[in-house]
């Protein structure tokens, strides 16, 4: 009889914490090659936004390193020609207000600085 690679207890199609899998010898299949579907975790509400904050969080120095290499290259940059050129550089995906809270910020640590002349554009401060 063919029956699955593995057996468990109790049967049915949901997978709690408590059940036992054990290996069925009397398996047998045509196949050299077996596969077996990994068991996806069920991720609750608050790990799928702590995961998020988190991976949010990791991602805002890589922001910063990124403008601040290209202001470092450029020296003068206008806002949009920055987004442009972050979005080019940045592997994931980024809202532009996230992009404008990382400019700010680094114009409160003293990174960049606006135009006296005009706010659109920011100068790199060594």
């Amino acid at each position: 009889a063919k029956l699955g690679f593995s057996k468990r207890t109790p049967k049915g199609r949901d997978i709690d914490d408590k059940d036992e899998f054990v290996f069925n010898e009397d398996f047998s299949a045509p196949l050299y090659r077996i596969k077996v579907n990994a068991i996806q975790m069920k991720e609750t509400v608050e790990e799928n936004t702590s995961t998020t904050e988190r991976v949010f969080q990791d991602r805002q120095y890589q922001v910063d390193a990124a403008i601040v290499r290209i202001m470092k290259t450029r020296k003068t940059l206008s806002h949009t020609l920055l987004i442009t050129e972050l979005f080019q550089q940045l592997k994931f995906p980024i809202k532009p207000a996230d992009m404008k809270k990382r400019i700010e910020s680094l114009i409160d640590r003293e990174y960049l600085e606006r135009d006296r002349s005009n706010p659109q554009i920011y100068n790199y401060l060594a």
